[in-house]
């Protein structure tokens, strides 16, 4: 159990890593500067703060699963957004943020319940 969890933290940071730069690009293509700094993430991010103290696996797990669906969440509310705008490029970025995140909560969710 514990080398599955290891390996799926480690496939979820490269992945999320690789996504940094073309999410940065496309904000970027909109003349919109992209944030860098910790303090702008922390400021545009509806996700809570991480705790102080270093959690449980399986907390740490919990919270990563509510982070994954709060991200598909937010993809979902930009279609609309990008449909009023007829903007193809922005509505497309989410749907590939959707299926990742969504899998991933799938994923992290079936490590709880075994």
């Amino acid at each position: 159990m514990l080398r599955a969890l290891l390996a799926t933290f480690v496939a979820g940071y490269a992945e999320l890593w690789n996504a940094a730069d073309p999410i940065a690009g496309h904000v970027r293509s909109l003349d919109d500067p992209a944030p860098g700094s910790n303090a702008r993430f922390g400021a545009l991010s509806s996700l809570p703060v991480a705790p102080d103290d270093p959690p449980k696996a399986m907390e740490m797990v919990r919270i990563l699963v509510e982070g994954h669906e709060a991200v598909a969440r937010t993809a979902r509310a930009v279609f609309p957004l990008a449909d009023k705008a007829d903007d193809q490029p922005t509505a497309d970025l989410p749907t590939q943020r959707l299926t990742v995140h969504e899998q991933a909560a799938w994923m992290l969710r079936s490590l709880l319940e075994g």
